[in-house]
C-alpha cells in the first residue's frame, strides 16, 4: 500500500518527501547529538576530583579559574583543591600515591622521575597531544619523561638571574646591563673600586646551581648514561671550561666563603645589607620591600661568552601528574586539559613565572621574569633519573667538588666527585 501511494504522487512529491525525510533525519541526528553532548557533560556528575598543589605555587586566581571552568564544563562534578607544604612532602606524596587518595598532584620537576619509576604516576604518553603537549617547551618537558614515556605535564619553571643594587651601580657609573661575561667582569671591577661597596657580587663557593648553568652552556652534563650505567661528568673538558668561568665569577666575590652554599647565610640577608652590588638568585631570594624597595633592584640574565646568548641556567619548577591509583583517571585527564590550556597557563606568565609554552612568553610580566625567560631557553634540568635526589643529599658531592676545586687540585676533586655521583646514581632502588 505504501509503495502504491509513493508511485501515485509522482516525482515532485517524492522530492518533497525525501527532503522532509532528510529534515526529520537531521532533527533526529541533532537530538542524538544533543543527548550525546549532555551525556558527555554529565559523565562526572556526582564525582569529586582531588587535586594537590604546593604552597605558593599557583598564581592568584588560577585555582578559582580552573575549578569554575571544569565544574561548568561538567555539571555536577566537583574539584577539591588541597594546598600542601614542601616540608616533608616526599613521604606524604608516597603515601597518597600508594593509597590512591589523590587524583592529580603537583610534583617538583627533579622529583618526577622518582615517583614515575616507583609506579606512582599514570603513563599519559597517548594523551600528550590532547593535553597540548605538542607545544610544550622541550627543555621543560624532559623532566616529565622517563624511559621514553610521558608521566606528567610540565607546568612552569623559573631560574636564577643577576639581581643588582641600582644605587650602587649608579654610584659606579654603570648604566647598561653587560652583554658578555667579560663586560660583566669589568663592571664588577668598577664596583669593587667604588666607595661603599663591600662586595661587588656575592657568590659563595658552593653555589652549584650557578655552576650547573655554566656547565649547560658548555654543552656538558653533571652525569650521563654510559650503556646501562651512570657516570659522573665533572672530569670532562666541558666541565673544566665551565669551572674556569665559575672560578672567575667567584673570584670577584670579596666576602663569599668558598665552603658555604647560597643558603648559608641566605642571599637575601646578605644582599639586604645594601652594600653588595649583585647576587645571582631566584625571585624569593630578594630582600623584603621594607629592606630594599623593589624599585631599587634591577635584573638581567647572567651573560654568556658572546652577546648572542645568555649563560645557561638550572630550570627549577613543577609538573602536574595523575596518580596511577586514581579511580578518576579520565576525569583527571579532562582536568589537565583545562588546567593547562592557554588561558590558565598564561596566568603563570602574568605572575612572573615561565609558562610551559614558548608562545605564551610574550605575556610574561615583571623585570625579574623577563630577565629569567631570556636565559630559560638555554636552561636544563638535572639528570632525569629516580636516584638524582640522592646526589643532592648531604654531603652533596657537587658542592664538595666546588670547594675542593677552588682551593686545590681540579682533576682530583672532579675524579672524587664523579666516583661518588656514579655510586649514588647506580645504586639499586
Amino acid at each position: 500500500m505504501k509503495r502504491q501511494l509513493i508511485a501515485a504522487v509522482g516525482v515532485a512529491a517524492m522530492v518533497v518527501g525525501v527532503a522532509a525525510c532528510g529534515s526529520d533525519s537531521k532533527k533526529s541526528e541533532d537530538k542524538g547529538s544533543s543527548t550525546s553532548a549532555a551525556s558527555s557533560a554529565d559523565k562526572y556528575k556526582g564525582k569529586t576530583l582531588k587535586v594537590w598543589t604546593m604552597s605558593g605555587t599557583a598564581p592568584k586566581g588560577w585555582t578559582d579559574s580552573v575549578k569554575t571552568e571544569f565544574e561548568t564544563a561538567y555539571p555536577g562534578s566537583k574539584v577539591e583543591f588541597a594546598i600542601q607544604e614542601w616540608g616533608g612532602i616526599g613521604a606524604k606524596v608516597t603515601a597518597a600515591l600508594s593509597e590512591g587518595s589523590v587524583d592529580v598532584l603537583e610534583v617538583g620537576n627533579t622529583q618526577t622521575a622518582g615517583y614515575a619509576a616507583s609506579g606512582g604516576l599514570l603513563d599519559i604518553t597517548k594523551d600528550k597531544s590532547a593535553l597540548g603537549g605538542d607545544d610544550w617547551a622541550a627543555n621543560q618537558n624532559e623532566s616529565a619523561v622517563l624511559d621514553g614515556k610521558q608521566y606528567a605535564a610540565p607546568w612552569y619553571v623559573t631560574n636564577r638571574v643577576v639581581a643588582y643594587n641600582k644605587d650602587l651601580w649608579a654610584k659606579a657609573q654603570l648604566t647598561d646591563a653587560p652583554k658578555t661575561l667579560d663586560e660583566f667582569y669589568a663592571d664588577l671591577d668598577k664596583l669593587k673600586a667604588t666607595p661603599g661597596v663591600a662586595d661587588p657580587i656575592y657568590i659563595p663557593g658552593q653555589e652549584w646551581y650557578v655552576y650547573f648553568g655554566l656547565l649547560t652552556s658548555e654543552g656538558g652534563k653533571i652525569a650521563k648514561k654510559d650503556g646501562d650505567k651512570w657516570v659522573g661528568g665533572l672530569s670532562s673538558p666541558e666541565a673544566k671550561a665551565a669551572f674556569e668561568t665559575y672560578k672567575t665569577l667567584q673570584s670577584h666575590s670579596v666576602t663569599g666563603p668558598k665552603d658555604k652554599d647560597e643558603a648559608t647565610p641566605q642571599q637575601k640577608d646578605v644582599f639586604g645589607k645594601g652594600d653588595v652590588g649583585a647576587i645571582i638568585g631566584l625571585g624569593w631570594e630578594l630582600p623584603k620591600e621594607e629592606v630594599i624597595p623593589a624599585s631599587k633592584i634591577g635584573f638581567f640574565p647572567l651573560p654568556g661568552k658572546t652577546a648572542d646568548k645568555a649563560s645557561g641556567v638550572f630550570l627549577g619548577g613543577s609538573n602536574l601528574a595523575i596518580a596511577a591509583q586514581s579511580k578518576n583517571t579520565d576525569m583527571a585527564k579532562d582536568f589537565l586539559k583545562i588546567a593547562l590550556n592557554d588561558k590558565n597557563e598564561s596566568m603563570f606568565a602574568a605572575a612572573g613565572s615561565i609558562p610551559n609554552k614558548a608562545k605564551l612568553n610574550s605575556q610574561i610580566k615583571g623585570d625579574f621574569a623577563v630577565a629569567a625567560q631570556k636565559a630559560a631557553a638555554v636552561g636544563a634540568i638535572t639528570p632525569n633519573t629516580p636516584n638524582w635526589a640522592s646526589v643532592e643529599d648531604n654531603p652533596n658531592p657537587v658542592k664538595e667538588f666546588l670547594t675542593a676545586a677552588l682551593t686545590g687540585d681540579y682533576a682530583a676533586a672532579a675524579k672524587k666527585a664523579d666516583d661518588e655521583i656514579a655510586k649514588r646514581l647506580n645504586q639499586k632502588q
